[in-house]
């Protein structure tokens, strides 16, 4: 991935998003700049998995708009979102167990390939060459992640933490403008979560935009350009670590201070 010289912000305002009459997203601002990490934060249920799935299109807000540079990113249409340079890990990876690991990554750059249908199909030349190419693009990515040695190994044969890092892997093969990771560290060691940091500030150093997720609040204090706060779907506070810190509600609702 090469840097990206005119950088763009991925823009929420006023999202309001209800199940069975509870407002999940309350009137929600969030701006995600490329080159930056940005938190989102707070307790269980209090909308940020929800505001995810509302940017990656599987939910449609009842008010409210999202843009990316300035141009309207329509609600609603998740099969759009690749094209849109948005890729995403969830809360539970997903995987395909009997592939390899390889394989499972080269997913991520289906969307990138020039070949036709028909030229897939049949194996002609440049269905061949895009193959080619996305195997050495997934290798370098698993690389990235540390999980090289592990290219050939079934995927379901993994580790838990191992997965996550495929997954991320599998995220970076779109080369998104913006990465979106749902709870990544999860489950992960001590050792791995520092790895985890060190991989997701080299991603946003090539200009990739990466909201995250997390309920690890030193990961989030650590590599974070800008942390949101959400609590009951409203946003309690937006600011720099150092800011969110010291913000009294916040130590009072989520920091347990």
């Amino acid at each position: 991935m090469g840097a990206r010289d005119a950088r763009e912000t991925l823009a929420l305002r006023g999202i309001v998003l209800a199940f069975g009459g509870v407002r999940a997203i309350d009137g929600v601002d969030l701006d995600v700049r490329q080159g930056q990490v940005h938190g989102l934060i707070g307790p269980n249920g209090s909308g940020k998995t929800t505001t995810l799935n509302v940017i990656s299109g599987y939910y449609k807000p009842e008010a409210g708009s999202m843009t990316i540079g300035g141009t309207p990113l329509p609600s609603g249409i998740p099969e759009g979102r690749a094209a849109r340079g948005i890729a995403r890990t969830y809360q539970t990876p997903r995987l395909i167990g009997e592939a390899s690991v390889l394989q499972n990554v080269m997913i991520g750059a289906s969307i990138s390939g020039t070949a036709t249908f028909v030229e897939s199909l049949l194996s002609l030349p440049r269905h061949i060459a895009d193959e080619r190419r996305m195997k050495t693009q997934a290798r370098l990515a698993l690389q990235a992640v540390g999980l090289a040695g592990l290219a050939d190994v079934r995927a379901d044969r993994l580790q838990h933490s191992e997965l996550r890092f495929m997954e991320i892997a599998r995220a970076l093969m779109l080369k998104p403008g913006f990465l979106l990771l749902d709870e990544p560290a999860a489950g992960l060691s001590v050792e791995e979560i520092k790895r985890l940091g060190a991989l997701i500030k080299a991603v946003s150093r090539q200009g990739t935009g990466v909201l995250l997720v997390e309920h690890h609040a030193d990961l989030i204090f650590d590599i974070c350009d800008q942390v949101t706060v959400l609590n009951l779907g409203k946003v309690l506070a937006a600011g720099t670590p150092a800011e969110i810190r010291v913000h009294k509600e916040v130590v009072s609702a989520y920091l347990g201070g």
